[in-house]
This record gives structure tokens, sequence and C-alpha cells, in this order.
């Protein structure tokens, strides 16, 4: 069992970053990696398709002999998990959780700014964990849905980059901690870094999902110590893209990822 992959999943590419956090912290395990390329962007579907696809993926992962499955989507993450957790019993983390746990735990001022895609805020995810945890905390959403494709052209630190955060939130000023709700966010903290100032703590789900990943190991007497981690990478349309764009996002070791069909 110890020797089992890790499983991540996503809609796409923004999942990488996650995946790239995992591997940092935990080099020595293998790992599964499935970008459903084909229905990208889940952030404008239902949430009954949503889940439905995450079902779908989150099967042919087990049936790959994973030994626990992160759910690298936001959108996932914000309404799937019941369904897959209710199906598999295997560990299942999703995003929104330890990205809400640290942002409980860096804010002074108890205001704290999310911003993700049109889905995430739409779902408030973020609010409700926070909210949860520490009911007293004022948290401010919005939707930035141009963060995502000018990551994904590498415009992550020029002057659209900083306009496009500039736009979005300028409203934000009074927060003291914002989590960035989208995986493909972390490639903009240069710009969105710039725009709210050194005194504002950002959080990237992404690191916080990897600690969480290494202490669910751990407890499970799971944690793979030595060995150098393989990496599989599966996609659910043409790879080429999703391997030129996704080295940017994971910063090397992704040469091949074979195209599957899902169901």
């Amino acid at each position: 069992m110890i020797d089992k992959a890790i499983g991540v999943f996503d809609s796409g590419i923004g999942g990488l970053t996650v995946l790239k956090e995992i591997i940092k912290l935990l080099p020595h395990e293998d790992t599964i990696y499935l970008g459903d390329t084909a229905r990208v962007p889940y952030g404008t579907k239902s949430a009954e398709t949503v889940t439905r696809y995450s079902l779908e993926i989150t099967d042919f992962l087990v049936n790959k002999g994973i030994k626990l499955l992160v759910v690298a989507c936001n959108t996932a993450s914000a309404v799937a998990l019941p369904a897959l957790r209710g199906k598999h019993s295997l560990p299942i983390i999703g995003v929104i959780e330890p990205g809400a746990r640290k942002a409980v735990a860096s804010t002074q001022t108890k205001k704290v700014g999310v911003i993700g895609t049109e889905g995430t805020i739409k779902s408030g995810a973020y609010e409700k964990a926070i909210k949860a945890i520490a009911p007293d905390i004022e948290v401010i959403s919005k939707p930035c849905p141009l963060f995502v494709p000018l990551a994904e052209e590498g415009w992550t630190d020029n002057e659209v980059a900083i306009a496009a955060a500039e736009r979005y939130l300028h409203d934000m000023k009074g927060v003291d901690t914002l989590v960035l709700g989208c995986t493909h966010y972390p490639l903009l903290k240069s710009a969105i870094a710039t725009v709210m100032g050194s005194d504002v703590r950002l959080i990237d789900s992404g690191e916080e999902t990897a600690l969480e990943v290494r202490r669910v190991l751990s407890k499970e007497g799971l944690l793979k110590e030595e060995g150098t981690g393989k990496r599989t990478f599966y996609v659910t349309d043409t790879p080429e893209r999703f391997v030129s764009v996704g080295l940017r996002f994971l910063g090397g070791g992704l040469d091949h990822a074979e195209r599957v069909e899902i169901p």
C-alpha cells in the first residue's frame, strides 16, 4: 500500500501547481495526474455536471491503484467532495479546506479576501470553510476570470497582468490575507503582490494541500520515505498543449502525457 501512487486530478493544467508542491514536499512518492482537458473549464458548468465528471475521473484513478486522491480543482473541491467520499473509502483531499485553515491562522484583522473562478466564488465554498472555523471573520470574495488565460499564455508578470490585477483587486485593499482560490493563480503571485502590497499575506492552497497530504499519509502509515518518485500524466484531449503549457506550471519533469477516454 505504501508503494501505491498519489492520484491528483484537475479540469486541466492548473492543478499542476498543486502537484508541484506535492512533489517538492514528498519527492519519494509516485504520482498520477489526470487533466480533464477535453471538458475544461469546470468553473462555468453546473454542480451536477462537475460532480459527474469528478466521479468518472476518480473511478479511473482508483482503478490505477492509488492510495490517496487530491482533488486539485477548486470548483470540483467546492461541489464534488461529498459524492467522492461517499463512494470511495481512500483518503480524499480537496484544496479548499487546507487554504481556508491557513487563511484563518494568518489573518490579524479578521478580514480575508478570496479570489477564484466564477464557479468557485459562486459556490461560496471558501467563505463557508473559513466561517466554519471562525464565524467572526469577514470574507470578501471576487471572481477573476482573466487570470486563467493570462497564466496559460505566460503573461504573469507584465503590464497586462498588473492591469488586470488592479482592475479586479482595487476593492480588496482592506484585507490582510488573500486566498488564491484557483490553481492557476500562483503563477500570478508577483503581479497580485504588486497590487496588494507587502502587508497582505497571499495563501497558496497548493502549498497547504501538500502539507495536508503529508499529514494524512503519515497518520495512515502510508508515507513513502525512500526512492525517487515516478510521475505519470494522463489527459482527455491532445497532449501537446498540455505538455508545452504545463511545463510553466510544473517547472520541469513533464515530457509526456498519455491521452485516455473518460469514462
